[in-house]
């Protein structure tokens, strides 16, 4: 099973809990793909490259935190190639004009003049949030 959940800015949910891994056929094999966000299966916890997998209830896991540092050219140039349109866009309008113009951009601020504007970020780090729209005035 790959376990793959995405918040934007916020820890996975738990959504696989332990007594499903123990009702899964002994050397199944579980990939939790979330875990650079907390994990989404209850009995995740993060490991490395160099020592990736354990047993839980006789359930293989591999829960490598950062996993594209396994393929460290390709990531980057997969990483380049998705930020260069914003470096582009920020360069050309400026933070102001290009959060207002960009959608995606928008939702990607994370902080914006010293305040907290993004919701999921906020809810996992229980904090106040400001909406960004009253932070641009």
């Amino acid at each position: 099973m790959i376990g793959a959940v995405l918040i934007p800015g916020a820890s996975a949910p738990r959504l696989v809990r332990r007594d499903m891994i123990a009702g899964m056929k002994r050397g199944s094999v579980v990939v939790d793909v979330s875990i650079d966000q907390g994990g989404c299966l209850e009995t995740s916890r993060p490991t490395t490259h160099s020592d990736p997998v354990y047993t839980v209830d006789g359930v293989l896991h591999y829960c490598v935190s950062n996993i594209p540092a396994a393929v460290p050219h390709t990531s980057t140039f997969a990483l380049t190639n998705a930020t260069f349109p914003y470096v582009h866009l920020l360069a050309n309008l400026g933070l102001d004009r290009a959060i207002a113009a960009d959608r995606p951009l928008r939702e990607g601020v994370n902080t914006y003049r010293g305040e907290l504007v993004h919701p999921g970020v906020a809810e996992s780090q229980g904090l106040r949030c400001q909406e960004l729209a009253l932070a641009t005035r």
